[in-house]
């Protein structure tokens, strides 16, 4: 397994939380998403090797920003 962690910026509540982790969720090879709007933190285990940037878009579709890497 693979584990991503992404910076999300705009999410104030659970129900940000349960929609980022919807939206990943519904990536193939996702097999487990951890969201805290607390700490703007994204846990994402894969079993495959998905690209950071699909799941950044993700992200960005659905209306969040992503704290881009370094």
């Amino acid at each position: 397994m693979k584990e991503t962690i992404i910076n999300v910026k705009g999410m104030v509540c659970t129900g940000c939380e349960n929609r980022v982790k919807n939206a990943l969720n519904s990536i193939e090879g996702v097999e487990q998403v951890e969201a805290s709007y607390k700490t703007g933190l994204v846990k994402v285990l894969a079993s495959e090797n998905i690209e950071r940037k699909v799941m950044e878009d993700t992200i960005i579709d659905i209306g969040f920003e992503v704290e881009k890497e370094d």
